[in-house]
């Protein structure tokens, strides 16, 4: 497996999950495209597109960070045009950018809701619709958003169904477009953890250092993201991956090197179905 000369452009890349998925295909001498707001130091949210650049390269990619806010579309295609020009085209799309504001309607201004749903749901439609001639046109083109299952439980709604609703739009482009592409060879999957997960969400929004100490670090999210990729995309689309279940189908069995702390219980993420995670070996504490 190898994204050698691969070309990534990743929304929301300047840190998180992005940053380490990027890294990781970096490794292998990828291409990235780092496509994100970021691009002075913010007091809570470590990283610009320039430091992620300057990651990217020292773990073995070339970078080009493109300040792109992604809710609109000539910033969209002007960075998807920036992207061809420096590496000739596109072979993966990762619609990882996302907002989120788990509150109750009465507590969910209407700011709050189409910030949401505008980065979320419809920014992970755009940058798929702006990559996809681009991705015609790759020998393994894969789409990947980092959405959760399509898991219709009431209890996933009623807390923050704004959230909820923005989240399970990105899903319902992995369920559309794997059809609508399967001729083209276009893979389309969905990614999410099973886990809380260490990122600048978790620990400004959702809960703070209690809630990091039982999360995983983002190289769960990376490595699973790095086994879809090498797939071959026309038999790997429309899934929806849970990171852990994927990783052991891979093979691994230790999951102990993704702890923030080893000694502290897992926190288990929104959105994982029950059956799922009762399934595993890995025991979680539900907290939603």
């Amino acid at each position: 497996m190898s994204l050698k000369d691969k070309t990534l452009f990743i929304s929301g890349a300047s840190r998180g999950i992005g940053l380490a998925i990027a890294c990781r295909a970096a490794a292998d001498g990828a291409n990235v495209v780092i496509a994100a707001k970021t691009t002075e130091p913010h007091p809570k949210l470590p990283g610009t597109i320039y430091t992620a650049a300057e990651d990217i390269e020292a773990a073995g990619g070339q970078a080009l960070a493109v300040v792109c806010d992604i809710r609109f579309e000539d910033q969209v295609e002007a960075a998807v045009t920036q992207a061809v020009a420096r590496f000739g085209g596109i072979d993966i799309c990762i619609n990882n950018a996302s907002a989120i504001s788990p509150t109750p309607t009465l507590e969910t201004a209407m700011k709050r809701y189409d910030l949401m749903h505008s980065v979320n749901t419809r920014g992970t439609f755009l940058v798929s619709r702006q990559c996809i001639p681009h991705l015609k046109a790759a020998a393994n083109p894969h789409i990947l958003n980092l959405a959760p299952p399509l898991d219709m439980d009431p209890k996933w709604f009623a807390p923050h169904v704004a959230y909820t609703m923005a989240k399970m739009g990105m899903s319902l482009c992995t369920l559309g477009m794997a059809r609508e592409f399967a001729g083209d060879g276009i893979a389309v999957n969905s990614l999410w953890p099973l886990t809380a997960i260490d990122t600048a969400a978790v620990r400004n929004v959702l809960g703070g250092a209690e809630t990091v100490a039982g999360s995983r670090t983002p190289a769960i999210m990376a490595d699973a993201a790095y086994a879809i990729l090498n797939r071959p995309s026309r038999e790997c689309s429309g899934n929806f991956f849970i990171d852990e279940v994927l990783l052991r189908e891979e093979g691994v069995t230790d999951f102990a090197p993704y702890a923030v702390d080893p000694d502290a219980d897992l926190f288990r993420d929104f959105f994982v179905p029950d059956a799922v995670a009762e399934a595993l070996p890995t025991k979680t504490i539900t907290m939603y």
